[in-house]
This record gives structure tokens, sequence and C-alpha cells, in this order.
């Protein structure tokens, strides 16, 4: 009986998946844990088209079966996902877990998921028939739910190539290293002289999904630093209203607290 199949190229890969039921992987670290009895896997990390990390005019594109270590190494990679995927485990686990894999774990905590959501990220999801490109907010559907049919595969994630330097990140945990996230925060803000261009603030680890709310973002669009201190009160509680974290081992009243102290954090360091 097969219990596996590992292809060596995506045309090999989109066809495999379309025509058995099987569970795609790369590096197997979440599968270890889940070991599902009688499942049939689809080996990916022999598929060069996922393996690479290159640009094209807009996009950093990054493979879905480029490891962690692959992506600190990358001379392209902006500074905000390295800094995020560098706290990810321990480096044995950086070696072999991949950027898709963090993706189709489905769970708001994967700490490369939270850089996807601050920056606007898109994921390119094909089958044998189609691909198409979904960003990363319409993607994930729910806590353990994807945009993701029973016969595509994650190919790539296209983070923007510009826009991401003027950053701030944070990951709160039970530890310092091999910690899961219990909160983990990005802004990102984009000056044009002292008028706010654009601003982006993401939550993980507090709810189904990563947390973002655009609408309340657009408050601070086109003002000034002045303009935005004065209505920083009114922008925070926005925010207060807005987090609800779901229950988990560590209290929601804990977990929200953290959440606008790092907001706050963010807004002062950047000069608001």
């Amino acid at each position: 009986m097969v219990n596996g199949f590992m292809a060596t190229s995506l045309k090999e890969a989109l066809e495999i998946r379309s025509s058995e039921n099987v569970t795609p992987y790369c590096g197997g670290t979440d599968l270890m844990i889940e070991n599902k009895e009688g499942a049939t896997y689809l080996f990916l990390n022999k598929v060069p088209e996922m393996k690479k990390i290159v640009e094209d005019n807009d996009y950093i594109r990054i493979g879905a079966a480029c490891t962690f270590t692959e992506v600190l190494n990358s001379s392209i990679v902006p500074k905000l996902m390295k800094e995020a995927v560098s706290r990810i485990a321990a480096p044995a686990i950086r070696n072999i877990g991949t950027m898709g894999g963090n993706i189709g774990n489905g769970s708001a905590k994967a700490d490369s998921v939270l850089i996807e959501y601050v920056s606007d990220a898109k994921v390119v999801v094909a089958s044998k028939d189609r691909s198409r490109i979904v960003p990363i907010d319409e993607f994930y559907k729910g806590r353990k739910q994807l945009d993701l049919k029973k016969d595509e595969l994650i190919v790539e994630i296209l983070l923007p190539k510009t826009g991401l330097d003027n950053y701030y990140y944070k990951k709160v945990g039970a530890r310092n290293a091999l910690a899961i996230s219990r909160v983990s925060f990005a802004g990102i803000i984009k000056m044009d002289g002292d008028i706010i261009k654009d601003i982006a603030i993401a939550f993980g680890a507090i709810s189904g999904t990563v947390l973002r709310f655009k609408e309340v973002e657009k408050l601070f669009v086109g003002k000034t630093l002045s303009e935005a201190k004065g209505m920083k009160d009114k922008f925070i509680s926005e925010y207060e209203k807005k987090i609800v974290p779901t229950k988990g081992r560590v209290s929601s009243e804990y977990r929200k607290a953290v959440c606008l102290n790092l907001l706050k954090d963010f807004l002062t360091e950047k000069g608001i």
C-alpha cells in the first residue's frame, strides 16, 4: 500500500494532488505532532519551483517549500520577516520547517503569518488546471480554515518589496526561546515628511486569525504626527473596543492588556 508520494516538479505535485487524497508537507514538524493514522502524504521538499526566493518589480517571491533558515540566509528577504522567523523554535526546527507549512497550519500564532498580514502579503495557490493569488487576510477564514481547495497547493508567498523598513515587532512568550506566542505584534508606518502616508497594525495569537483593523488604521492616514498625537487616545480606544481575545491557557484580560501596551509602545516609538 502506498502511504506517500515524492514529487520532483510542481507539475507532478499538482497532478498527484488532483488525483490522490494526500496531505502535503515539506518539513513535517507539525505532522510529527498530529501523526494522522492511515494518512497518505505528498512530500514537496524536492520541488524546485517551490524552493526559490526571487524578486520581481513588486514582490519578494518566497517559495512555499523554503525553510526558515533559507529565509534568514536570503539577502533579499525584508528585515522584518527575518526578525520574526528568527524567533521560531530552535535552529533544528528552522532548518526543516517551511514558510508554506507555517501558513498551511492555519494558526494565528504562526510567526511569519503575522508579518504577512501587516505587510499585505499575498499567497499564490495552484491546482493542475489553474493558479490564483489570494491576499493573506482572505486566505485565512478562521482557525485551521483556509481558502485552499482539495486539489490546490500553496506555492509561493508574495511580500511587497518596499514600505517595510519603518517597523516595530514584538513576540511575547513564556520564555525567550522555543516559545509559542502568547501575544505577537507588528506595526509598520510609512511617512511622507511629517505626514503619515500609511500605517498597518497586526496582532497575533489572540484570536482565530491574526487581527488587523484597517478601518481604524485609516484614522491616522493623511495626518501629521502632531495631529495623530492629538487623536492618540481615540485611536487606542477604538482598538480597546475591537480586541476580543479568545479563551486560552493565558487569560484574555492579560493578553488584551499586552496588546494595548504594545500598541502604545509602537505609537510612542514612531513619534505619536
